[in-house]
């Protein structure tokens, strides 16, 4: 084995799994199985090293310049990649080049900005999951805490720890979850890498969720070691005084494996990392996975893309900052109306003041990414560029700080003092560096002229001192008589005299040839050497102190690092509030009145996606009336394509958008903090794990009649139409019965099953509504407005008809339809299903109800029961069908 090739396995023993990408001068190569992996999922050509050998090793590779390119393709085909550098000079090297794994690269590792979505967080996540005895020792410990100090933690449910970091900026936070919400954490989180432990047979990964796994070694959890390595990287003595006690153990240690993966990974200090937030210090709206997907609250169901969801319409941010923070508020809002008064009432400030809004959208657009800007400065990966960025930005914060002074929302007071000038760190950059700076440092140039006195003196010999080439020209002009005499420079030979054949007699002697071309001859003189070697060693010597002063800058700007921080989050949190601000103004949105009470009044509310997405004016909006008086569930019936939907998720996400501080789109509107908002809308299965639509559907049910709580918010749609009719119903039926009953959450239910509407009858908080429709020559018009009372039909075979099913199969729907209305309605038209052997009859005043699944005993049964048949005259026989069918035809048209 060569040298170079145990050089290159003792690095590759030290990255693992990782695909190593091994420097070996102006190329990076993979070899043995790494290259065959790269050349598929890289496209790159697979060769081989020492061909004429019985075992040729296999090989791939591709020039320096494109590692981005080829991590970025690799991370996101699932794999982790290390990054082995030669970090010794060839030209001073002794033999073979020393090399080092300088960095490894996972999904959730990265910080180049080539690499990583500007507009979205980039997590790392850990989990860790107790022994049973660990966890029952824990539930006793916090036995009697209150619901702030940790929510949804049940003396019966096993916990989790869940830490979360992103390297990209630093952020950092921990918490202890129960079991059963983990991947609806993970789901908000939405982590682009989660490690979990190896050695933990309870825990198994989903490889259906849409990040990487990383299995890491039980050693890399313990808790020792976590809660010491958090001291050090942290600067404290304990994690009390952050909120982690006794009984935050599996999040602290959670977050210990975080810190000892990115330590791992990164080979160098994590500056940046100052904090780690307890998360469940702060409570936050409740949403489950499902509910992300069904409302489209980050990325829309069919093509997971922004655009289109709630996050592409309301992201107006004109920052990656701004748009990442965005994002964050939106996966988890608020529920402590005082803290989202406080946002509020700045995008208040900034929707009333249009100049003060678009003066400091305009500041902020003229700013780079500062967050991460400094991770790759806490990282040592910044170069030249990143510290010119950090120069500009600096330069247009006193404008943005002046336009913050003396306004009256607190918040917008508090970012302006959060928002430090630094002026010796701004001024130095800015007079050190030049305007278009290249990304590495070993480029050169970047430094401006007249910064170094020293650097410009070794710059202007370096560069051939064009005085002194001047005047030597002109003097051997002068002594040899040569008029087209020149002295000219390449790589190979260096400085030259260069004599045209013409004048070749003329030459002196102490010209030394050096090259013979077609027309001309090329000469050295010994003055003409000693002054290259002087010009290459100042050349060596300029780069040597551009270097140096790149140093220095750099570490001017890493003892910035903490102020620094602070401004690049007070400018993202202004760029948020700004953008809330600019979506309000230009859609007339309106701010919500907050409360703590079960209410829920939204005059004139519309979708916020197709509000914004659809010409002004063109959507229908519509109120919505929720309260105990009033009724908490609201039964939605009518017609396919006609905007139940629609009207049932708008009223979530304007629920949503209120509580993250934002403005919502209606007229007015008057929310009830809500703790969770559940959504069961559509239909999905789950094949990789086994699981129907219809059973999906249950398992989404199931956990919304068992977590919801009197301050949820549930909007369920069609449920119950994964199975037969009649299972259906009764589920559904039930379902309202025991939101109504046990629950007494807000619910909004849309339904085609119109005989659940019978229940406004008998549960007192039971309100029907339905989507009005005008009809005429077999065409139906949809209103898109939401009235009061129940519909009756749902025009599914006329959807049909424009959805483009053939008219013969919309024909013969048509007869079937009537067929079975008729068999299934007796002479009075009412349903002839069956009621149940539990079922009894509901009475309010005179008018006789359907119970569940038949109807009520009528008098007139009970009168025809008790008559003596054999004495009755065929008259008073007579007179009393007549008398009958009086009764009836009157009940019937009352109905």
């Amino acid at each position: 084995m060569t040298p170079m090739m145990r050089q290159y396995h003792e690095a590759k023993e030290a990255c693992g799994d990782a695909l190593l990408f091994f420097r070996m001068g102006d190329f990076y190569e993979l070899f043995l199985d790494d290259a065959k992996v790269a050349a598929k999922v890289l496209g790159l050509t697979l060769t081989s090293r020492d061909k004429d050998s019985d075992n040729p090793t296999a090989m791939a590779g591709f020039p320096h310049h494109q590692l981005d390119g080829y991590l970025q393709k690799l991370i996101r085909a699932g794999y982790r990649a290390a990054v082995c550098e030669q970090v010794e000079d060839p030209k001073q090297a002794k033999g073979l080049v020393r090399r080092e794994v300088t960095r490894m690269v996972s999904a959730g590792t990265l910080t180049d900005d080539g690499l990583l979505d500007p507009r979205e967080p980039n997590y790392l996540a850990a989990i860790f999951c107790p022994g049973e005895r660990a966890a029952s020792l824990r539930r006793k410990q916090s036995a009697g805490q209150t619901s702030n100090q940790a929510p949804d933690t049940s003396a019966s449910e096993e916990t989790v720890g869940l830490a979360w970091a992103e390297l990209s900026s630093g952020r950092f936070e921990a918490g202890i979850f129960p079991r059963s919400r983990l991947d609806d954490e993970l789901a908000r989180i939405q982590p682009a890498e989660v490690l979990f432990c190896e050695d933990d047979a309870s825990f198994s990964p989903d490889t259906t969720a849409p990040w990487a796994w990383t299995r890491r070694p039980a050693w890399s959890y313990s808790r020792q070691d976590a809660e010491k390595a958090l001291h050090k990287q942290l600067a404290v003595r304990s994690l009390e005084g952050l909120g982690f006690d006794d009984t935050s153990v599996p999040a602290v240690q959670a977050a210990g494996a975080v810190l000892a993966y990115l330590k791992e990974t990164q080979r160098t200090d994590l500056d940046h990392f100052r904090t780690l937030s307890c998360h469940h210090r702060t409570p936050v709206l409740q949403i489950d996975a499902a509910t992300r997907r069904s409302l489209e609250i980050n990325r829309t169901m069919r093509s997971g893309s922004r655009d289109g969801a709630l996050l592409g319409v309301v992201d107006r941010a004109v920052t990656p900052m701004g748009s990442r923070l965005l994002s964050d508020d939106l996966a988890a809002p608020l529920v402590d109306i005082p803290a989202i008064e406080r946002r509020a009432e700045a995008v208040a400030e900034f929707v009333d003041d249009h100049s003060l809004r678009g003066d400091v959208r305009t500041a902020l657009s003229q700013t780079h990414d500062l967050s991460r800007l400094l991770a790759r400065l806490a990282t040592q990966r910044s170069g030249p560029r990143d510290l010119r960025q950090i120069a500009v930005t600096l330069g247009r914060l006193p404008e943005l700080k002046t336009r913050l002074v003396d306004r009256r929302a607190p918040l917008i007071t508090g970012l302006e003092k959060q928002i430090q000038l630094c002026p010796e760190l701004r001024d130095e950059l800015q007079a050190a560096l030049v305007d278009e700076c290249p990304l590495s440092a070993g480029e050169g140039n970047f430094i401006r002229e007249g910064f170094d006195q020293e650097l410009d003196s070794l710059r202007e010999l370096a560069h051939g001192g064009k005085q002194w080439i001047a005047d030597y020209q002109r003097a051997q002009i002068e002594a040899t008589g040569i008029p087209n005499l020149k002295v000219g420079f390449n790589k190979v030979f260096g400085y030259y005299l260069e004599v045209t054949n013409v004048h070749r007699e003329k030459v002196p002697d102490e010209f030394i040839r050096k090259q013979t071309l077609k027309n001309c001859e090329r000469f050295i003189t010994a003055d003409l050497k000693e002054y290259e070697e002087k010009v290459l060693a100042a050349d060596e010597k300029a780069s040597q102190r551009e270097q140096w002063l790149f140093q220095r800058l750099r570490q001017l700007a890493h003892q910035h690092l903490g102020v620094l921080q602070d401004i690049a989050a007070a400018m993202a949190r202004l760029d948020v509030t700004a953008a809330l601000a600019e979506v309000a103004a230009q859609h007339h949105w309106t701010r919500p009145q907050l409360t703590d009470d079960s209410v829920l009044r939204i005059e004139g509310g519309r979708h916020p996606v197709l509000d914004v997405s659809m010409p002004q004016g063109q959507f229908v909006p519509n109120d919505c009336v929720h309260s105990p008086e009033t009724g908490m569930i609201l039964l939605i019936t009518g017609p396919n394509m006609a905007g139940k939907s629609t009207y049932i998720r708008q009223v979530a996400l304007i629920t949503l958008l209120a509580q993250t501080g934002s403005f919502v789109p209606a007229e007015s509107a008057e929310i009830g903090v809500a703790d969770r908002i559940f959504a069961r809308v559509g239909a999905s299965d789950e094949l990789s794990r086994g699981q129907s639509t219809f059973m999906v559907e249950m398992v989404e049910t199931a956990r919304i009649l068992n977590t919801a709580t009197s301050r949820s918010l549930v909007i369920l749609d069609e449920i119950g139409r994964g199975t037969s009719t009649y299972d259906g119903l009764s589920l559904a039926w039930a379902i309202t019965e025991h939101l109504h009953e046990q629950v007494g959450c807000r619910t909004l239910f849309a339904t085609h099953y119109h005989e659940l509407a019978t229940l406004e009858e008998t549960l007192p908080r039971v309100c029907n509504l339905n989507v009005a429709v005008k009809e005429w020559d077999d065409e139906v018009v949809f209103l898109h407005r939401i009235v009061t009372g129940s519909a009756d039909k749902s025009y599914g075979i006329q959807v049909a008809r424009l959805a483009g099913i053939p008219p013969q199969v919309n024909e013969r729907a048509k007869e079937i339809l009537a067929q079975l209305e008729a068999d299934h309605r007796d002479g009075l038209d009412r349903p002839t299903i069956p009621p149940p052997a539990s079922a009894s009859t509901s009475r309010t005043g005179d008018t006789y109800q359907l119970t569940l699944f038949g109807y009520a005993d009528h008098p007139l049964i009970d009168q025809i029961a008790s008559m003596d048949i054999n004495s009755l005259t065929p008259m008073d026989a007579m007179q009393f069908l007549q008398s009958a069918q009086g009764q009836l035809t009157k009940e019937k048209t009352a109905r």
